[in-house]
């Protein structure tokens, strides 16, 4: 692993800062593995939304690096290397977008709730003390 950060950077036509989203060196929870210029990084679904939306509002997106001595593009065009129908999504990217991904896991949250209450011994009890 290379230290230093890792992002996701749109600039505009003159080239000054527009926005940002950070990609990752190690899986988590809710990240999903893509590959951009030959490196494997882990990015949010709607970070791969949001690429492609600057694209479409006409902003040069790059993956930049930065261990401390100024931001260097190292990865030109990501928007053509990792798409949201390549994650599996089929939402509008400007959909995952406004609801921050929250619909993509296919999980409803109050079922997910639900079963982590229900983990352990299922067997039926007569009581609390049984």
């Amino acid at each position: 692993m290379i230290p230093g950060d890792f992002y996701l950077i749109s600039r505009g036509d003159d080239g000054l800062f527009a926005g940002s989203h950070k990609i990752f060196q190690r899986e988590s929870s809710g990240l999903r593995r893509v590959s951009y210029c030959g490196r494997d990084y882990w990015v949010r679904p709607v970070t791969v939304a949001w690429t492609q939306v600057e694209v479409e509002n006409r902003k040069e997106v790059r993956v930049e690096f930065n261990m401390g001595k100024g931001w260097r593009p190292i990865c030109e065009k990501p928007e053509q290397q990792v798409t949201l129908k390549d994650l599996g999504v089929t939402q509008d990217a400007r959909v995952v977008l406004s609801t921050n991904g929250q619909d993509l896991d296919g999980v409803n949250r109050f079922s997910a709730i639900s079963e982590s209450f229900q983990k352990g011994n299922k067997t039926k009890k007569a009581s609390y003390h049984d």
